[in-house]
């Protein structure tokens, strides 16, 4: 089935290469049998990822247990690094596993010692894990796929919640000159400012599990309790890192971004060519030519801009492809897209496109806050039930001051 996967990722590949010739073909006048050819290209490779999806998702179903336990191989892994055999290092994922299923009193003294060494806990009166290192890095890369911002920003992992003042400093301006002889160079100091990256304390939310669910050794509850509490606490900390607005949460990239263009009006849930080249042409060149400049923007605009064409009548989006040939993004105007639900949709006034480097946008992880609880109280007990959360401490803030992201908006009419 992988290499049914790696051949249909192959195709795609091969037939985004064709689009990508042909709308760059500018010996060639666009016409109806370019765009023909455009169109049957494009199905085409949807139809292939249609495919590679569904392929992919009944690998994932058969093979749940493959991926399962991202803490406890983590944890596992440290135990090996620490000079424990493969044995000792299968121990600790055990261990975790019981823990889940069955809390604390299912662990001997012997085996909470091994814990200590490997993972560190807490004992609150529910019972929880204060994560190692290793394993609060594996939480924060299953949150990367959750989103878009992770896996465009910069993302910082330190070791405690202290608030960090981030240095910036706007140099687009500034320029030498020219000095005649036997005269004195003038002054220009450059000015420093600092930008506050505060972290925030999140909670995935209780997740119930039945005693019966538990208590059945087929089910793979590590992969199910990390996966849901990834999960939530990923969505909730990517909708904060968008549109945050930085009161009492982070400050998402889209409030601290400037504008760069607002739509023509009657451009309330649409844009054109002209609006994307000018928001495109609003970032400064100084970052631009650093060649991390990027788009933004939910599935659904993504959908209306794909449809733009240019002057001649050719398409302004060029498929991408992942496969053995190398990989490439899908490109609006020769730039990546990243897809980001949290973004706003079009209308009236909304910021729904934005464009530059992202990596001015700064995520911080707090590592030794990441923290597995397990509730059996009677709220849950009266019910058969058992609650598991995940606890995280994590911030964000937009750091550049000179213009690094922009955005544009909508019409108001």
């Amino acid at each position: 089935m992988a290499q049914s996967i790696q051949a249909l990722r192959e195709q795609i590949a091969a037939r985004a290469r064709e689009i990508k010739a042909l709308v760059e073909d500018k010996n060639t006048a666009w016409g109806t049998e370019q765009q023909e050819k455009y169109d049957a290209g494009i199905k085409e490779i949807e139809d292939l990822k249609a495919q590679v999806d569904r392929l992919e998702r009944t690998m994932n179903l058969l093979g749940e247990e493959d991926q399962a336990g991202a803490l406890g191989d983590a944890a596992a892994h440290r135990a090996r690094a620490a000079g424990a055999t493969t044995a000792e290092a299968s121990r600790v994922r055990t261990l975790f596993a019981t823990w889940l299923r069955q809390g604390d009193r299912a662990l001997s003294a012997e085996d909470w010692s091994v814990i200590r060494n490997t993972m560190s806990t807490t004992t609150p009166s529910e019972g929880g894990y204060t994560v190692a290192t290793e394993i609060a890095r594996a939480v924060a890369d299953a949150l990367k796929a959750l989103g878009g911002m992770r896996s465009v920003a910069t993302v910082l992992q330190t070791s405690n919640g202290q608030e960090i003042n981030f240095p910036n400093s706007d140099g687009t301006a500034e320029e030498g000159e020219i000095v005649a002889q036997n005269a004195t160079a003038n002054d220009a100091d450059i000015s420093f400012g600092t930008t506050p990256i505060p972290v925030y304390k999140y909670s995935s939310k209780v997740v119930t599990v039945p005693v019966e669910l538990l208590q059945d050794a087929v089910i793979d509850i590590e992969a199910f309790v990390n996966t849901r509490c990834t999960a939530r606490v990923g969505r909730i900390t990517n909708k904060h890192f968008t549109i945050g607005t930085g009161t009492g949460q982070p400050k998402g990239v889209v409030v601290a971004s400037s504008a760069g263009k607002v739509g023509t009006t009657g451009q309330t849930t649409t844009v054109i060519l002209d609006d994307l080249i000018d928001l495109e042409h609003s970032v400064d060149y100084a970052y631009r030519e650093l060649g991390r400049c990027r788009w933004m923007m939910h599935d659904s605009t993504f959908k209306v801009v794909k449809k733009l064409k240019d002057s001649t009548g050719r398409p302004i989006f060029i498929p991408g492809y992942d496969g053995l040939g190398g990989k490439a993004p899908d490109t609006i105007l020769g730039y990546p897209v990243t897809i980001n639900n949290h973004m706003p949709v079009m209308a009236a006034n909304a910021k729904s496109i934005l464009f530059g480097d992202f990596t001015y946008y700064i995520i911080r992880d707090v590592l030794t806050a990441t923290e597995f609880q397990r509730y059996t109280d009677s709220a849950y007990a009266k019910k058969g039930q058992v609650g598991f959360n995940l606890w995280a401490r994590a911030g964000g803030n937009y750091t550049d001051v000179g213009g690094a992201v922009k955005h544009y908006a909508n019409s108001a009419t």
